[in-house]
């Protein structure tokens, strides 16, 4: 049986949709990572978000630092790229791009966007996984082993939940 085929705007409004954002990894000349506390949420992240339409995630790495850290950067290499399908409020599935942001050298150089953040602080790795949500914390470990070997990480699947 032969379908009809679909005028190009209708088969692309028939594709599904996945939401995506873009978070970058600093680290300080001690090798510790850096993490912000936002005021919305009860959890630490990596600075970043969620991307605009029609914007790359490199691009949304790069305006969400200036935005939440008043730093004007280009990102290095993507570390990580982390799938995860639908769940709890999120009805779509959401792809993570981490993107290596290098040294920051003084944590003073860090202006916080105060409508959004309420603290930046560098911690060991280990540190940062355990104050990450179970839903991101994998990237931590993952971003650690893209760097020393040199090549991007890809995280399929279903996080940790807990």
């Amino acid at each position: 049986m032969n379908q009809p085929h679909l005028d190009p705007p209708e088969w692309y409004a028939s594709l599904p949709t996945v939401y995506a954002s873009a978070v970058v990894l600093f680290t300080d000349g001690s090798d510790r990572v850096l993490l912000v506390k936002p005021n919305y949420r009860p959890h630490w992240s990596l600075p970043g978000g969620v991307v605009e339409d029609g914007e790359a995630p490199h691009e949304c790495a790069v305006r969400e630092v200036a935005e939440e850290l008043g730093l004007s950067i280009e990102v290095g290499d993507l570390l990580v790229v982390d799938w995860v399908p639908p769940g709890g409020d999120r009805p779509r599935s959401m792809a993570n791009y981490l993107f290596d942001g290098g040294e920051i050298s003084d944590l003073g150089a860090v202006r916080l966007q105060a409508e959004e953040l309420e603290q930046a602080e560098f911690v060991a790795w280990e540190d940062a996984v355990a104050r990450l949500p179970a839903n991101t914390r994998r990237r931590i470990p993952a971003a650690r082993a893209a760097r020393r070997d040199g090549r991007t990480v890809y995280l399929p699947g279903t996080p940790e939940i807990g």
